[in-house]
């Protein structure tokens, strides 16, 4: 199939994990290997990663997760630290899944979920691939306030005024996701769209209190993550110049980084088989052994 024009998603499952309920789906054999979306308005599991899963489902076991209150999961108002929260319930459905260790391909609020899961819980992680993520809100390249709040702006317009729609929805991923505004399949629009009129989305997004949790720096723990991590970036990416996980891989103890050029904040979708061909390298590594 052509991975640029997305496919309606496979059929998913359901997994019990720590009191909430996760959906997901399961690609291939091998290898574990789970996959965090991204935060913007009807992201899922497929609709971030369903053009370039089937590629590393040749030889690994792919999990797309919806993560909660996105997609398919549950949508549970999150009190406390939000990323401690999301972190401690994915472990939680990795032990449902029976998974005992995994490599992480992560995009943007995806992200920051595996680096702080990476630092609470090293035994679970093997590698990490982040793109996109704003884990630290410090230092001389860390987003500015109104840049950190580019995303929930984004969302309270996206829900604002006569609500959601398609043209909208295209509008958003061409402003913040995609660097070729014309190459955005109508395939993924419509996933998205359709998934962000789901009522306890919608709740959520024009809920006046705060349902995601307290927001966390994670500047203290990315100097605990023991896993090799790659920061894959967009050379244009909408939110955060190159400079920022460059910033990134020096504080992670084996960080390391790919910018990608032509490709903004989602190039796993952007150049799907160019992003599998430098990702599938990386996670091929035998990372288990240190190399002086």
């Amino acid at each position: 199939m052509d991975l640029m024009d997305i496919q309606a998603p496979p059929q998913g499952a359901y997994a019990e994990a720590d009191g909430v309920k996760y959906h997901y789906i399961e690609l291939g054999e091998g290898s574990p290997t789970v996959f965090l979306h991204g935060g913007g308005p009807g992201c899922t599991g497929w609709s971030d990663f369903g053009q370039v899963a089937p590629l590393f489902a040749e030889d690994r076991r792919c999990l797309l997760v919806d993560i909660l209150q996105y997609g398919k999961s549950a949508k549970p108002v999150i009190e406390g630290p939000m990323w401690d929260y999301h972190a401690a319930r994915t472990v939680a459905l990795m032990d449902a899944l029976g998974i005992e260790r995994a490599d992480f391909v992560c995009n943007s609020w995806g992200g920051t979920i595996a680096l702080n899961l990476a630092a609470k819980y090293p035994e679970r992680v093997r590698s990490l691939v982040i793109t996109g993520s704003m884990p630290v809100f410090h230092g001389p390249l860390a987003p500015l306030p109104e840049g950190g709040r580019r995303g929930r702006n984004a969302r309270d317009v996206y829900y604002g005024g006569d609500g959601p729609s398609r043209e909208k929805m295209r509008a958003l991923m061409a402003r913040l996701e995609w660097y070729d505004p014309d190459a955005i399949p109508e395939g993924t629009v419509t996933l998205r769209y359709e998934q962000s009129l789901d009522p306890e989305e919608t709740a959520l997004a024009g809920a006046s209190d705060n349902p995601r949790g307290d927001w966390q720096d994670l500047s203290a723990e990315l100097g605990l993550i023991q896993a090799p991590t790659l920061f894959f970036w967009g050379m244009y990416d909408a939110f955060l110049t190159p400079d920022y996980p460059l910033m990134l891989a020096r504080m992670v103890p084996r960080g390391s980084l790919h910018v990608m050029d032509q490709a903004s904040h989602h190039p796993q979708e952007e150049r799907p088989y160019d992003y599998f061909s430098v990702v599938s390298g990386f996670l091929n590594q035998r990372h288990d052994q240190r190399h002086g």
